[in-house]
């Protein structure tokens, strides 16, 4: 049985950094894609970054280019989005996603099989 599990959300104030894990058991990322994507309430789930990695590559969504960064560590089977310089609009449910076969397109959530649960993220101003 496959299972992400995100953790690392809290509360902030504004310019400050979290750092999200999602954790995956019954799963390899290995050679896999990750995604991670926000949910904020009355909108749509939206990609905020995702890697594929076997080659360590990433794309971002143009709102968090420069302050959030997607990374693995392949020892722990985990991946990581750290999160700097947060914004009161950063603030969401946030899930990683993963499959072995979305690429091109990796920031839409249509693509991914299997989700984690979330992990809230509050940013005030």
């Amino acid at each position: 049985q496959v299972q992400l599990v995100e953790s690392g959300g809290g509360s902030v104030q504004a310019g400050g950094s979290l750092r999200l894990s999602c954790a995956a058991f019954g799963y390899s990322y290995s050679g896999s894609w990750v995604g991670w994507f926000r949910q904020a309430p009355g909108k749509e789930r939206e990609g905020v970054a995702c890697i594929y990695t076997a080659g360590d590559i990433t794309t971002y969504a143009d709102s968090v280019k420069g302050r959030f960064t997607i990374s693995q560590d392949n020892a722990k089977n985990t991946v990581y989005l750290q999160m700097n310089s947060l914004k009161p609009e950063d603030t969401a449910m946030y899930y990683c996603a993963a499959d072995w076969r979305v690429g091109v397109g990796c920031l839409f959530p249509d693509v991914y099989k299997y989700w984690g649960q979330g992990t809230q993220v509050t940013v005030s101003s």
